[in-house]
């Protein structure tokens, strides 16, 4: 086995970085088993982010070592030793390391006694050797060191398993791909038959039907072109699957037929999870194409009647009535878009010609709106328009002439604000002095009221109250959730503090450490870590979950500091600054990075500005106490769009909603009412 591996696998392309096209030097394993040098990767990394395969495009999650933190390829290693001791053979004498190649692996070490590792702790998943069995490692309840060959046969016997389940789901995918390429072949005689049987028909209309005959004939094409690229399109997405499965196969299989047990070891929980995956991913292996042809719909004689309406068109697998329409909300001067997924007889989405999609729509009056429709997938069609008036519009949609189902839809375009939620009041649904704002995983939206000292969470479509709990603290003011889904709401004055209560409003603790006297703004880090405005003490305070202070950030700098937002994708924390009337970007490290504002009410100033927030394209939303404004910078600071004045007349806190909408807290208007921005 040993020889036949020596002469027939062991072959330079195996042994190459893709990346650098070199022989191998200290080779890392990512996650979809495809391997690099260790340094090709370390500067991969550094220009691309996120971080794909070079080789299978396929995410990559990076351990917290990073680059050297994933697993050695020792395979490779124990193959490039054997080429080396092969070529150091002197001419005429057998290789001994040839003759027994399978067994040419190099010695692993334990860093710490520096002895040869012969024992794996099962419950640590780590090599050991014989001292750390008695050190580190002693058997017990924590420890179960057991010797390498034993653990390394079960896990041989485990990925024979999974090599036994590959093959079939390999046939299933090449015959997908013979499956796609055997309508490919047909793609083109399709495409001549039907111009041959379109040119026929209209060479009979002369001139009449020469127009009409240009516009078939470009929808054939068109046909022919969006078919074509999404049978293309289908048989790259198969034969991707088929080549990261074939690709786990091989290396699952030099694994088991090759591999010491080391190795085996290292990478089989490895290529356990990514065989595994690759079996139980759903992929759909059918192209759902069919051939198209020229269709006759009127006989010569009744040509002169209606030439436009009943002449052939191009036939293709659309099922008009299973086509279906989503109309999105609409505001009065911007951007609104529906949806139209065109369908086959089946039910999946298709692919069409963009003559065989219209839309059109008309404002109250009955005058037409200017309208757009763009192809976004397969089978996805986005239908544009920007309402000039508010009221209730009407969406015609026709696919190949005929009206889908549901045809004309009724839109309603709203003003901004698109709803307000509350009126005064302490009873369900009502609001006194809101003030902090946030919205929790579902959409819903949550606010403190310093009237009634309460949290409310409230629908953001409909506006229904669907629960409350009461808070403690003399002035309750900001509010976030964590990961977990638990609040924390900061009050400030008499019997200040930082509390954290569960989804149903249970207290579950309450922080009050000694760096923290007049909590105002509170957010929340992916990671728990929590950043909350110091109001006496003129700072931000970075806090571990329990409370404990990591760093203060802005003493010096801050006058009134109000409401925090982090961005972490950028690694940007925002101030409010209710006296300086600014905004401050920091650091989490604590050094400011930029500022912005000035007191005023022009664009891009502040009146005692108070809430912040940020966009997923890291675009500022900052409201405003004094006028009521809520104002849109880009990530730099630049202005770019005021909404408003709020009813009330002064902005507090402000959160996003998951369908891009600003919730504003409405302290005079004791009410929330949600915007549409951008």
């Amino acid at each position: 086995m040993a020889s036949k591996m020596a002469s027939d696998d062991f072959v330079d392309e195996f042994l190459t970085c893709a990346i650098c096209m070199r022989h191998y030097r200290a080779p890392k394993i990512l996650p979809c088993l495809h391997s690099f040098c260790r340094e090709c990767l370390h500067e991969w990394a550094t220009k691309q982010q996120p971080l794909e395969c070079p080789t299978c495009r396929e995410p990559v999650r990076l351990p917290d070592q990073g680059v050297d933190g994933l697993r050695t390829n020792f395979y490779v290693n124990n193959l490039l030793d054997f080429a080396a001791a092969k070529k150091g053979a002197e001419p005429g004498v057998p290789c001994q390391a040839e003759k027994d190649a399978g067994n040419f692996h190099r010695k692993r070490h334990c860093p710490k006694h520096n002895q040869k590792l012969v024992f794996y702790c099962e419950n640590c998943n780590a090599f050991v050797c014989m001292a750390c069995t008695v050190v580190d490692h002693r058997p017990g309840k924590h420890h179960n060191p057991v010797e390498i060959a034993t653990v390394a046969q079960r896990r041989k016997a485990e990925l024979q398993g999974l090599l036994q389940d590959i093959d079939p789901r390999l046939k299933e995918i090449q015959d997908a791909v013979k499956e796609v390429d055997r309508k490919i072949s047909k793609l083109v005689p399709s495409k001549e038959a039907a111009t041959d049987q379109a040119k026929a028909y209209f060479r009979k209309l002369a001139d009449l039907l020469q127009k009409r005959e240009e516009e078939i004939l470009s929808q054939i094409d068109e046909q022919c072109r969006a078919d074509g690229k999404a049978l293309q399109a289908k048989k790259e997405a198969i034969e991707f699957e088929l080549a990261g499965l074939t690709s786990a196969q091989t290396f699952c299989q030099q694994a088991v037929e090759h591999g010491s047990d080391v190795h085996v070891l290292e990478v089989g929980n490895q290529v356990q999870t990514r065989v595994e995956t690759l079996l139980t991913k759903e992929v759909d292996l059918e192209s759902d194409w069919s051939e198209f042809q020229f269709v006759e719909n009127l006989a010569l004689v009744h040509v002169e009647k209606r030439v436009l309406d009943i002449f052939g068109g191009v036939k293709t697998n659309v099922d008009v009535s299973k086509c279906k329409v989503v109309v999105k909300p609409a505001v009065q001067g911007f951007k609104c878009v529906a949806e139209l997924t065109t369908l086959n007889k089946k039910g999946r989405p298709c692919f069409t010609n963009s003559r065989a999609v219209k839309a059109d729509i008309k404002d109250p009056s009955g005058k037409n709106v200017a309208t757009r429709v763009l192809t976004k997938s397969r089978g996805l069609w986005e239908i544009s328009y920007t309402p000039k008036v508010t009221g209730n519009h009407r969406l015609e949609v026709k696919v190949n002439s005929q009206q889908v189902t549901g045809s004309p839809f009724d839109v309603d375009v709203k003003g901004n604000p698109v709803l307000t939620i509350g009126q005064k009041g302490s009873g369900v649904g009502e609001l006194s002095w809101p003030v902090g704002v946030a919205v929790d995983k579902d959409g819903n939206i949550a606010v403190v009221e310093r009237g009634n000292k309460r949290v409310q969470v409230l629908n953001a479509d409909t506006g229904q109250s669907l629960r409350s709990f009461p808070v403690e603290g003399e002035k309750p003011y900001g509010i976030a959730l964590d990961s977990e889904g638990r609040f924390l709401v900061t009050s400030w004055g008499e019997n200040y503090g930082l509390r954290r209560y569960n989804n149903e409003g249970k207290l579950l603790n309450t922080l009050t450490p000694d760096c923290m006297r007049s909590p105002h703004g509170v957010t929340v880090l992916k990671d728990g870590r929590m950043v909350v405005s110091n109001g006496t003490q003129k700072s931000c305070l970075l806090l571990q979950p329990d409370g404990s202070l990591i760093r203060e950030i802005g003493k010096g700098q801050l006058q009134g500091p109000v409401s925090v937002s982090v961005d972490e994708s950028r690694g940007v924390k925002f101030v409010t600054d209710m006296i300086a009337h600014k905004i401050f970007a920091f650091g989490l490290d604590g050094n400011l990075k930029f500022d912005f504002g000035r007191q005023g009410d022009n664009d891009g100033e502040f009146q005692q500005p108070r809430g912040v927030t940020t966009d997923p394209a890291g675009n500022i939303i900052v409201s405003n106490a004094g006028n009521g404004r809520v104002q849109v910078f880009a990530p730099d600071g630049t202005f770019k769009q005021k909404l408003g004045p709020v009813k009330g007349g002064h902005a507090s806190g402000v959160a996003l909603t998951p369908d891009g909408y600003i919730a504003v807290a409405c302290w005079g208007g004791h009410c929330i009412e949600l915007y549409r921005y951008m």
